[in-house]
């Protein structure tokens, strides 16, 4: 819930724009970036200034071609973009974050349980790999999410919306103990019965629980640990660029909602 005080933290002030990084937030990113290749042009941008241009891009959700011309020029912005991806320099990046901001908190660097969820977005003219959720009556993809008990997110897998969420789990859940060696237990919704949610789940020697609604409950029911990671999507959803799935490429659009966690984590970070 926003305070007075809250508001007041985390009030963004002095840039050009809303979502450009502060000196704070760029200092805790800067590290992880990775230098200019020896050899060749000099590097003649700066990184921060492509950050920026890809946080306004996220935020506001217009098209590459109408990146005001305060930043660097979009075919640049976009190289940066897809070769960080491609080179796992986001997913590092998110890693990172997330540990420094579970021991911000004084919770150990690895968690020990998550929570798991999918969310059905639509999908646009763009094409590219979609499905069609029957549940939800969605067409488009979705974004299948794991996150800590504090809502942080763990993983993120992006599929087409008819794969069914017990088959998704294993997905998001493939070799996680390597990098979260003391997870142990994940909370789920009904969703993830059964057996292939089960086996799954065991291969990567978890165990999962069922969140059930209660059966005389009537319209809302706030149900514990599921609504954790529903703020997660709404944390999520303030970025218009992720009210739809704007992109062609399942990489483009997962490389997009990371983006969005490693905002979320700066800014936790530097406002703490």
């Amino acid at each position: 819930m926003w305070t007075a005080s809250a508001r007041h933290q985390y009030r963004r002030t002095g840039g050009r724009y809303a979502t450009d990084v502060t000196d704070a937030e760029f200092a805790l990113i800067e590290p992880l970036l990775p230098p200019a290749k020896r050899g060749g042009r000099r590097r003649t941008i700066l990184l921060r200034e492509v950050l920026n241009a890809l946080l306004y891009l996220l935020r506001t959700g217009c098209p590459w071609r109408m990146l005001p011309r305060e930043f660097p020029p979009r075919s640049t912005v976009y190289g940066y973009f897809r070769r960080f991806w491609q080179d796992g320099i986001w997913s590092t990046i998110q890693a990172t974050l997330l540990m420094a901001a579970r021991e911000q908190v004084g919770r150990e660097a690895s968690p020990t349980a998550g929570i798991i969820d999918s969310q059905s977005v639509r999908t646009t003219e763009a094409g590219g790999p979609r499905g069609f959720d029957a549940g939800k009556k969605v067409s488009g993809r979705k974004r299948h999410l794991l996150t800590d008990t504090l809502g942080l997110p763990l993983r993120l897998v992006v599929h087409p919306a008819n794969l069914q969420d017990r088959d998704g789990l294993g997905l998001v859940c493939a070799r996680i103990r390597r990098r979260f060696p003391w997870l142990q237990h994940l909370f789920a919704d009904a969703g993830y019965q059964g057996e292939i949610a089960l086996c799954a789940a065991a291969r990567e020697r978890l165990r999962l629980e069922i969140v059930r609604r209660p059966r005389d409950a009537a319209g809302f029911h706030l149900l514990p640990r599921r609504w954790v990671i529903e703020r997660t999507f709404a944390w999520l959803g303030r970025n218009r660029r992720l009210a739809k799935d704007f992109e062609r490429l399942i990489d483009t659009t997962t490389a997009m909602a990371v983006l969005a966690i490693i905002q979320m984590f700066i800014r936790r970070l530097a406002n703490p």
